[in-house]
C-alpha cells in the first residue's frame, strides 16, 4: 500500500483525465433539460443527440492512453469505454438512444468520480490543472479547483 501511495504518475495522464471530465460536463449539459431518451433523442432535430454521440469517442480515445496502473476503480469497466469508442465510430447509424441515455444517466456519474479520484494521482497535478484551466476548451470543469483546493490568484 505504501508503494502506491508514493508512485507519482506521469503528468500526461491528466491531459487524457482532464478531456474525459470536460466531454463528461458537456454531455450533462446537452442533457440536463431532458426527462427521458426519446424527447433527449428527437430534440433539435437530434442535435444533442448527435453532440452527445461523438463525445464518448473522445472518452473512449483518452481511456487508450491513461495509464492502466492508474486505472484502480472497481466500478467501471475500463475496456468498455474503449470498445464504445470503435463502436460508436464505426457504427454511428446503428446507435440505440435507450443506451446513449442509460450510459448518460447511470455510468458517467460513477466514471466522472473515478477520473476526480484519480487526479491526485498524477505529480505536480494542482500545477498542471491550473495550467490546463486557461485553456478555452476546458470551460466545464473549473469545479476541480474547489475539490481540490486550489487557490485562484496562486
Amino acid at each position: 500500500m505504501l508503494l502506491k501511495i508514493l508512485y507519482m504518475f506521469d503528468p500526461k495522464n491528466l491531459t487524457y483525465i482532464l478531456t474525459m471530465l470536460e466531454a463528461i460536463e458537456k454531455i450533462m449539459l446537452y442533457t440536463e433539460e431532458f426527462n427521458d431518451e426519446e424527447s433527449f433523442y428527437f430534440a433539435n432535430k437530434q442535435l444533442n443527440f448527435n453532440a452527445v454521440v461523438n463525445l464518448p469517442i473522445v472518452c473512449g480515445e483518452e481511456n487508450k492512453k491513461i495509464d492502466k496502473r492508474l486505472k484502480t476503480s472497481k466500478e467501471i469497466n475500463w475496456q468498455n469505454i474503449s470498445a464504445m469508442r470503435d463502436k460508436i465510430s464505426h457504427n454511428y447509424r446503428g446507435i440505440d438512444e435507450s443506451i446513449v441515455w442509460d450510459i448518460v444517466q447511470n455510468y458517467l456519474p460513477k466514471l466522472k468520480k473515478a477520473l476526480i479520484e484519480m487526479v491526485p494521482k498524477v505529480e505536480n497535478y494542482q500545477l498542471y490543472i491550473k495550467e490546463a484551466l486557461k485553456s478555452d476548451y476546458y470551460q466545464e470543469i473549473d469545479y476541480l479547483k474547489t475539490i481540490f483546493k486550489m487557490d485562484k490568484d496562486k
